[in-house]
């Protein structure tokens, strides 16, 4: 019987296989009660310790650390979108944007690793904000909102100064030999993109891009008269299509442990993000 909150058959079976496996030592907990109990923690957000006994004691823990600290989620997902794509079930009009997620005072106080201030807080995407402390996940999706690849970083981190960062983690296998696709056929932002930089870098790269002007972009270029050159082609329809990346948002915030961040290192929080990741590309829109 699948209980709420737990992996279904289909689920488990896409997963299962992709689980570093263990020939040596003694016998380890249940893969599938092991993975089930990290899920139930990340859709209720309780704490580690308050997990039902019928997942496991503190191996939950200590099973869920290992795996987020050797990649073990990271290259999962990556295998899961690299089955997507040779079925050819990714649709590469990729849309970006940035969502922040409110840190409970349980996230603080984690192990500082080098500089002073405000930079050993950002070590762990962590910044302080109006709001308190808060991190910001910034995200790809394809065109069925669905992730692609996101960067954490502090919640007062301008969205423009991490878009290539973001673009960097689109990796995804192809199913033969090659290298792994990164550049989308074309790309969806919002005003607080439209940069300069950001502009020279996608026409660098050949990617078609969507974004509307800004107040201020528009009104400098009209004050220029003949001199501010001709406004930019903008496709109303195509831009519509941008909310599937605030879908993406909203359906990884059903997780309680994503919308409101407990976890004290970037590395259990990073994994957090990616499980729910790799869950929605399991359960399409």
């Amino acid at each position: 019987m699948v209980r709420r909150h737990e992996l279904t058959h289909v689920e488990w079976e896409a997963l299962s296989g992709l689980l570093p496996q263990s020939s040596w030592g003694r016998p380890r907990l249940d893969d599938r009660r092991v993975l089930n109990g990290i899920v139930w923690k990340l859709r209720t957000g309780s704490a580690w310790r308050d997990v039902p006994e019928r997942y496991g004691s503190w191996t939950l823990y200590t099973r869920f650390r290992r795996w987020a600290l050797d990649g073990t989620f990271t290259r999962m997902s990556a295998a899961v979108q690299a089955e997507k794509d040779a079925a050819g079930d990714i649709d590469w009009l990729v849309s970006v944007d940035s969502t922040v997620a409110r840190a409970h005072q349980h996230a603080a106080g984690a192990r500082k690793r080098g500089g002073v201030g405000g930079r050993s807080m950002c070590d762990h995407a962590l910044g302080r904000s109006r709001g308190g402390l808060t991190t910001k996940i910034h995200l790809a999706c394809d065109g069925r909102g669905r992730p692609l690849g996101f960067v954490l970083t502090g919640g007062n981190a301008a969205d423009c100064t991490r878009f290539e960062d973001v673009m960097d983690t689109i990796r995804v296998r192809r199913a033969g030999p090659g290298r792994p696709r990164t550049r989308p056929d074309h790309v969806l932002d919002d005003k607080g993109y439209r940069s300069r930089k950001i502009r020279a870098y996608l026409r660098k790269r050949g990617i078609g891009h969507t974004m509307p002007e800004r107040r201020d972009q528009r009104a400098n270029r009209t004050r220029k008269r003949r001199d501010g050159g001709r406004p930019r082609a903008f496709d109303k329809q195509l831009y519509k299509k941008r909310n599937v990346v605030e879908r993406c948002f909203n359906r990884l915030k059903q997780y309680h442990a994503i919308a409101t961040r407990y976890d004290k290192t970037r590395e259990s929080y990073q994994a957090a993000v990616t499980i729910a990741s790799l869950l929605l590309w399991l359960n399409p829109l």
